[in-house]
C-alpha cells in the first residue's frame, strides 16, 4: 500500500466549497454562541430593575454562566477528541439552546444562576470544537487567518446581541432576548448534524473506513491523486492518547503553561469589561438603550480587530504580534477609564479600540492555541486552554462586583482593567523570545520546543 500524508493533501489543496461550508457552519455556531454569552450582560440593567436587586447581586449570575463555560470547555474538549468534532459541536449547540429557553422562564436569582450555569456548559463546548474543526480543514498557509475569520462570528453575535437586545427591551422584556438566544441554536443544531463534515484528521486518527476518508479528501482536493489502496496517515502524533498529560510532554510544558496564563488573563479582561460595561455606562448617566448600544461597540471593534490581525498572525512572528496587541489593549482600556464620563464620541472611540485589541487578541490566541498542538490532542489542548481561561473569566465578574460594592467609580474600575492584559502581553512575549526557529507550515504548530 502507498502511504499518503493527509497533512500535505490538506495543505496543498484549494480552498474550495467543502472547506468554505465547514467554516461557515462553524461561524454560525460561534455566532449564536456569542449572542447568548453576551446576552446576560445586555439584559442586566433591565433585569436588575425588574427584580429590584442591586447591581452587585448579579455578579454570581455572571460567574455561574462562566463557571459552566469552564466545565463545558474541559468536558467537550476531551469528548470531542474521543467522539469527534462534529458530535461535540452539535451537542453543545443543542444543549445551550435548550437551557437558554429555560433561563427565560426563571423568576429568582437562584434559578437564574442554575440555568445560566447549565447554559454555560453548552456554550463552553462550542469554542474548542469550532476552532479545532476549522483549523483541521484550513491549509497551513492561511490557517490562523481562516480560524480568526471564523471566530468573527462570536464577536458579531455578541454585537448583534446588543442591537437585538435594545429592540426587544424597548418592545418586550429581557426574557425575549433569552428566548431568541435559545431558538437560534436549536434551529442550527439539525443543520450542523446534516451538513457539517467530520474532521479528516480525526477520521484518520480513529481509523474510520478508508472509503469515507477518501471521499472527504476528494471533496477538498479534487485534483489530488489518491490511489485505491492508499494508506492514510498523519505523520505526527498519530497514536497519541488525548489526555492532559500529553500537553506537558515533548517539550510542550512551558508553552502550555504560558498559553494558560494568556488565556486566564485575556478572558478575565474580556468578561470583566463585557459583563460590566453596560451597567457601568448606565451608572454614569446613560439610559439603558444607549448603554447597551454603546457597549456593543466593544464587540464591533473586536470583529474589526480579528479581520485585520489574521494575516499578521500568519505572516509575522505570531506571538510577538499577540504581545503587541495586548499592550495596545492595556493602553486603550486605561484610556476608556479616563474618558468613561467624557464625551460620547471619545467614549465610543475608546470602547471600539479596546474591543479591537481585547477581543481581537483573544481570538488570535484561540488560533495560536490550535496551531500549538498536534491533531491527536488539539481539541484537548484548546479545551484546557479555554478551561483555564474560564477560571479567569470567573474572576472578572466577581472583581467588578467587588469593586462596585466597595463604591469604586467606573473610571478607576476600568483603569485597573489594564493590568490583566499587560500580564498576557508578557506571557506572549516570553513564548516569542524563547521559541527556537520559525513556525511549522506542515503541521501548523509551534515548531521549536521552548528553551529551558
Amino acid at each position: 500500500m502507498q502511504s499518503l500524508d493527509i497533512a500535505k493533501i490538506i495543505d496543498d489543496g484549494p480552498f474550495g466549497r467543502a472547506r468554505l461550508v465547514t467554516v461557515i457552519l462553524c461561524f454560525l455556531a460561534v455566532l449564536v454562541d456569542g449572542f447568548d454569552t453576551q446576552a446576560i450582560g445586555y439584559i442586566a440593567p433591565a433585569l436588575a430593575a425588574d427584580w429590584h436587586v442591586a447591581k452587585s447581586a448579579l455578579a454570581p449570575v455572571f460567574a455561574s454562566s462562566l463557571a459552566g463555560l469552564m466545565v463545558g470547555a474541559f468536558m467537550f474538549g476531551s469528548i470531542s477528541d474521543r467522539k469527534g468534532r462534529k458530535f461535540g459541536l452539535t451537542l453543545s449547540v443543542a444543549l445551550f439552546g435548550v437551557f437558554s429557553l429555560m433561563t427565560a422562564m426563571t423568576h429568582s436569582i437562584t434559578a437564574l444562576l442554575v440555568m445560566r450555569f447549565l447554559t454555560g456548559i453548552g456554550l463552553g463546548g462550542v469554542m474548542p470544537n469550532a476552532v479545532s474543526l476549522t483549523s483541521e480543514y484550513a491549509p497551513s498557509r492561511v490557517r490562523s487567518t481562516v480560524v480568526m475569520v471564523m471566530f468573527c462570528g462570536f464577536s458579531l453575535g455578541a454585537a448583534l446581541g446588543g442591537v437585538v437586545s435594545n429592540s426587544l427591551l424597548a418592545h418586550y422584556s429581557w426574557r425575549a432576548v433569552l428566548i431568541v438566544g435559545g431558538l437560534a441554536p436549536l434551529l442550527l443544531a439539525p443543520v450542523l448534524l446534516l451538513a457539517l463534515r467530520e474532521s479528516i484528521d480525526f477520521m484518520v486518527e480513529k481509523q474510520f473506513p478508508r472509503a469515507r476518508i477518501k471521499a472527504a479528501l476528494a471533496s477538498i482536493a479534487p485534483h489530488a491523486l489518491i490511489p485505491e489502496n492508499a494508506l492514510f496517515e498523519r505523520k505526527t502524533s498519530m497514536h497519541a492518547r488525548a489526555s492532559i498529560g500529553k500537553l506537558f510532554t515533548e517539550g510542550r510544558a512551558a508553552l502550555t503553561l504560558l498559553l494558560w496564563i494568556i488565556f486566564f488573563m485575556s478572558l478575565l479582561e474580556l468578561y470583566f469589561i463585557s459583563n460590566w460595561l453596560p451597567l457601568l455606562l448606565h451608572q454614569t448617566g446613560l439610559d439603558v438603550g444607549h448603554a447597551v448600544m454603546t457597549s456593543s461597540l466593544f464587540q464591533i471593534g473586536g470583529t474589526i480587530g480579528t479581520l485585520m490581525l489574521g494575516r499578521f498572525i500568519d505572516r509575522c512572528k505570531p506571538f510577538f504580534v499577540l504581545g503587541v496587541v495586548y499592550i495596545g489593549a492595556a493602553l486603550f482600556v486605561f484610556w476608556l477609564g479616563l474618558n468613561v464620563a467624557g464625551s460620547t464620541a471619545v467614549l465610543s472611540t475608546a470602547i471600539l479600540c479596546a474591543g479591537f485589541c481585547v477581543v481581537g487578541g483573544q481570538i488570535a490566541a484561540n488560533a495560536l492555541a490550535a496551531r500549538s498542538y498536534p491533531t491527536a490532542i488539539r481539541a484537548t489542548g484548546v479545551g484546557y486552554a479555554f478551561g483555564i481561561g474560564r477560571i479567569g473569566s470567573l474572576v472578572g465578574p466577581f472583581l467588578g462586583g467587588g469593586l462596585i460594592a466597595l463604591k469604586w467609580d467606573p473610571a478607576h474600575i476600568f483603569m485597573l482593567g489594564a493590568v490583566p492584559v499587560l500580564i498576557a502581553s508578557c506571557a506572549a512575549m516570553v513564548i516569542h523570545s524563547r521559541s527556537r526557529g520559525d513556525y511549522m507550515k506542515s503541521e501548523g504548530r509551534v515548531s521549536g520546543k521552548l528553551e529551558a
